[in-house]
């Protein structure tokens, strides 16, 4: 190999952020525009409004989203989940899995560039204050190799003021998915000797988005992430990517000794957008998120040549390679339909979920006890999860024996999304009894309607 064919090819034995000894390489992108661009803001701030408007939104009183990891409590569209329905989460995350796994099989590392909230926070809301203080890349880069002027002391002073601003409103909003806008805005009216702890958590965490995206920014994608590099085991030939059309483009730069050039007119546009800094024409890469900064850039400099757009395009390798339109394949075939038969299970599931949770176990190193009536009886310990926003009243019936229940609370009334615990005491007579170990079945009622049933053990002497 040549060593102009090593340097072309180098781009393949490291990223393209660290430099030849090691050294971080800061990205400055040029200002993107472009449909694409307009595009992605749409989508970044409908995420964006997403994340902090649905925290605001109530359902009979109740947030319509939460995920309060602290109380094991977690509430989705409106519905209550607990740990008892840990199952739920696990089949959500499979068929989370499958679908990231079939999203970048189709359509490539789309995910990254449009909804990732690392992309998200840095180009719609980080970037562009960077660009309105501290100018476009070129800017941006004086100003870095400038010495300590007054005008980068004030420029730094108010950009990084401005960072620290939008990491603690970031940290605050995710804080209200966890215990709710009311209990934030609560803390927030409160002196802080009241919730110390909570705001040194919360200036911790803040402190990490600074750093995130003031300083480390697009090694999050290209060192931190495993995305970028498992999507070489989920991409084929057929994947849509972000794609340099090498046979129109090649050879790049006007033409020589009679020979026609390509459409590339080697501006490196392409490259200066990039936000992780690498050139699409060197092919699919790791560090490549799929923003589409690339493409506007590109169609920009071919509609001022007078040339078709699409030198840089959404295509597959077999499209830009055979010419081949985009066609199904079983691959994709096969994780759809894996992927429907999840959230077909999935939505069963859910929606077959009973609204209680019902545990009864026998008192531990409790024996049975003859009652002043002939009878039997044994302790029970009962918790009962309320997985409803209204209050219910429960009640206990014996089926499969005559009985009695004694509840030693009473009456069961049971608030919206709470545990009852509370202990009874079930009394049979002796001659109901075919062992001294009987199988009974105890039915939990809300109103007249029988949302479980329960087996248990009774212990007791038939021949009493």
């Amino acid at each position: 190999m040549s060593v102009q064919d090593e340097i072309q090819n180098s781009f393949r034995d490291s990223i393209s952020t660290i430099d030849e000894q090691g050294k971080r390489v800061f990205i400055h992108p040029k200002k993107p525009t472009g449909r694409f661009f307009n595009r992605r803001l749409i989508v970044g701030w409908v995420l964006l409004a997403i994340l902090f408007g649905i925290p605001f939104i109530k359902y009979n009183g109740e947030s319509y989203f939460m995920v309060d990891v602290i109380h094991r409590k977690f509430i989705f569209f409106g519905v209550h989940f607990w740990p008892q329905d840990s199952y739920l989460f696990a089949i959500t995350m499979i068929s989370l899995l499958v679908g990231i796994v079939l999203f970048t099989a189709v359509y490539g590392r789309l995910w990254c560039g449009w909804a990732c909230p690392q992309t998200i926070f840095m180009e719609i809301l980080f970037r562009p204050v960077e660009y309105l203080i501290d100018g476009d890349s070129k800017d941006q880069r004086r100003l870095r190799n400038a010495s300590w002027t007054f005008e980068k002391i004030w420029k730094r002073i108010v950009k990084n003021f401005i960072f620290v601003v939008i990491s603690i409103v970031i940290t605050n909003a995710l804080l209200a998915w966890v215990i709710g806008i009311d209990e934030v805005l609560k803390i927030v009216a409160e002196p802080i000797s009241e919730h110390l702890t909570g705001f040194i958590v919360m200036l911790i965490f803040s402190g990490f988005l600074f750093f995130i995206y003031s300083w480390f920014r697009e090694q999050v994608c290209t060192i931190l992430c495993p995305y970028g590099r498992i999507q070489g085991v989920l991409l084929d030939v057929n994947s849509i990517i972000v794609s340099y059309d090498y046979k129109r483009g090649e050879p790049r730069g006007k033409a020589k000794d009679g020979q026609p050039a390509g459409d590339c007119i080697d501006c490196g546009q392409c490259v200066q957008v990039c936000p992780t800094g690498i050139d699409i024409r060197n092919g699919t890469q790791l560090e490549c998120i799929n923003c589409t900064a690339c493409i506007d850039a590109c169609d920009s400099v071919m509609d001022k040549v007078k040339k078709p757009r699409g030198l840089i395009r959404f295509a597959s390798e077999k499209e830009i390679s055979e010419g081949a339109k985009f066609k199904i394949t079983p691959r994709m075939i096969g994780y759809s339909t894996l992927l429907l038969a999840l959230m077909v299970f999935l939505t069963v599931l859910i929606f077959g979920r009973n609204d209680l949770e019902t545990t009864i176990l026998r008192t531990p190193g409790m024996l049975y006890q003859q009652q002043d009536d002939d009878r039997i009886s044994n302790l029970y310990n009962i918790k009962i999860i309320n997985k409803t926003i209204d209050t219910v009243n429960v009640e206990l019936k014996l089926l499969s024996h005559k009985g009695e229940i004694n509840l030693v609370k009473g009456v069961v009334k049971i608030k919206p999304s709470t545990i009852y615990e509370d202990v009874f005491f079930l009394k049979i007579d002796p001659k109901e009894l075919k062992a001294k170990r009987s199988e009974i079945e105890i039915g939990i009622y809300m109103g007249n309607k029988l949302i479980e049933t329960k087996e248990l053990t009774f212990i007791g002497d038939k021949d009493k």
